[in-house]
């Protein structure tokens, strides 16, 4: 039993909570346990210079963290991106864009920006399972006006989620107490056929074998498969 009260291979209590922002083209507000995070898409009628003229668009993501959304105050970065900023807003990015017919979306992008409200480990993966939801929204209201076709939404959803080996044990949706001392990290982005996006995996320490790394992508595919259900439930109630 982990210090939260969940077995091993229980998610945080995650909810989602679609079109919390008036004026943004789609909205979610995004929570992993203490983890908050709000992710908001817009839409562009623009692509970056080196795109013009491919007949393709773009999908990219911002991040975030508020100054008070850990325990001691985060500066804000007004003198360029750290490198952990400038890694995650890429893999939101490259998460997001499996997700979208970028053919179909004609030259213009979507920018996802991911503010993190509260910080208590995992606001990558939150940032990109909300992330989703808030570009689904942004591509519905296209497809309403007529501008886009409903094919540029690719049908397989998109969730991610960390796991590690702490204590010698494999979890998934890691804490922050849980992350800061666990031996393996891992994050896996995977959309709703069951392939994977992204795999993220470093030893903390010693070396982990195959089997370690099986299992914890087995558990991070059975709670990417519960947050895909979220994300569904989230999406039909915002229609």
């Amino acid at each position: 039993m982990r210090r939260d009260g969940r077995a091993r291979d229980a998610l945080r209590a995650v909810t989602l909570t679609p079109n919390y922002l008036d004026f943004a083209d789609g909205s979610v507000l995004c929570r992993f346990g203490q983890t908050v995070v709000l992710c908001a898409a817009t839409v562009q009628e623009s692509v970056p210079p080196w795109m013009l003229g491919r007949g393709s668009g773009w999908v990219t993501g911002e991040y975030a963290m508020l100054p008070a959304s850990t325990d001691t105050r985060t500066p804000r970065e007004t003198h360029g991106l750290s490198g952990r900023t400038q890694e995650i807003r890429r893999l939101i990015g490259r998460s997001l864009r499996a997700a979208v017919d970028l053919r179909a979306l004609g030259e213009r992008s979507v920018i996802v920006d991911c503010d993190v409200l509260q910080a208590d480990g995992g606001t990558r993966t939150a940032s990109v399972t909300g992330g989703y939801v808030a570009l689904v929204l942004a591509l519905r209201r296209l497809i309403a006006s007529g501008a886009v076709p409903a094919k540029v939404l690719a049908p397989p959803p998109v969730a991610a989620v960390s796991a590690g080996i702490v204590g010698c044990e494999a979890l998934l949706d890691l804490a922050y107490e849980e992350d800061s001392r666990a031996e393996v990290d891992l994050n896996v982005v995977m959309d709703g056929e069951g392939r994977f996006i992204e795999v993220q995996g470093t030893a903390e320490g010693a070396p982990f074998s195959r089997q370690q790394l099986d299992e914890l992508l087995r558990l991070a595919e059975a709670g990417i498969r519960q947050l895909h259900a979220l994300q569904r439930e989230a999406l039909e109630a915002a229609s």
